[in-house]
């Protein structure tokens, strides 16, 4: 349904968008033996998920995103139970924090980055089109390094990205840790080797892009398969520092 949503005129895409959104708390999720008694509240935690797309925004960040200015806010049960339902149905599709179990790595956070399963529903919960997007107009209010754009542009990277090693059978996971270093996409086969990936929204590659990826390969030593920058780049080449560069349109093709 979402191909043909991207494939649709401009003009219908927020219909259609709105549409797909619509059925999701008026039949998916009853159908998936859920009774929702308040469509409005579930529709705006859906909305916070999405502001805080590619962030590991906490829980009480998405309660006061969800109701902003209410006295009475609903119970962590209630919020709990929307939230697994829509993973269960795979509208929620979080990116889990990689915990390494054979290296000293230490103090590394275990929440998740808030994806949906798609960065379109996203954009469309929070109200943002394409131009708002590139001019930053649009930008949701939660903590992130970048634009709403970057992190959507992230968002897209690991859809793509899981799809690929899902199929290979490896994991997908972010790393960070305590004292602020991240990694967006860790890809780990099942000999616990690692593909460490940084997404940027630029065609140019800086020097501070590439240090914690260089960082945690001088931590795990030969653990570390590949280092790669995804980025809109117009073509793949490889640094001489190692870490490869590469184009996520060429990750679609």
């Amino acid at each position: 349904m979402r191909i043909g949503i991207r494939n649709s005129k401009p003009g219908a895409r927020g219909y259609l968008l709105d549409s797909y959104l619509d059925r999701i708390v008026d039949r998916d999720i009853p159908q998936a033996g859920t009774s929702v008694r308040h469509p409005n509240t579930l529709r705006a935690w859906l909305t916070a998920y999405a502001a805080a797309t590619s962030t590991v925004a906490s829980y009480s960040a998405l309660l006061d995103a969800a109701t902003p200015g209410a006295s009475e806010k609903p119970n962590r049960v209630t919020i709990t139970s929307y939230r697994e339902l829509l993973q269960r149905i795979w509208v929620l599709d979080p990116l889990p924090a990689w915990q390494p179990s054979f290296s000293h790595l230490s103090r590394v956070t275990l929440g998740p980055k808030h994806h949906l399963v798609d960065p379109a529903l996203a954009a469309r919960l929070v109200g943002a089109s394409s131009a708002s997007l590139i001019k930053g107009e649009s930008d949701p209010e939660f903590p992130r390094d970048g634009t709403f754009l970057g992190a959507l542009f992230e968002s897209l990277a690991v859809q793509t990205i899981r799809v690929i090693a899902e199929t290979l059978g490896c994991r997908t996971s972010h790393f960070r840790n305590r004292s602020g270093r991240e990694i967006d996409i860790i890809v780990e086969r099942p000999d616990s080797r690692v593909l460490a990936i940084e997404v940027k929204l630029s065609g140019q590659v800086r020097p501070s892009d590439v240090r914690t990826l260089n960082w945690l390969d001088n931590e795990i030593g030969g653990k570390v398969l590949d280092k790669l920058i995804v980025n809109t780049s117009d073509r793949a080449f490889r640094r001489p520092d190692g870490v490869a560069v590469v184009p996520l349109a060429l990750l679609g093709m």
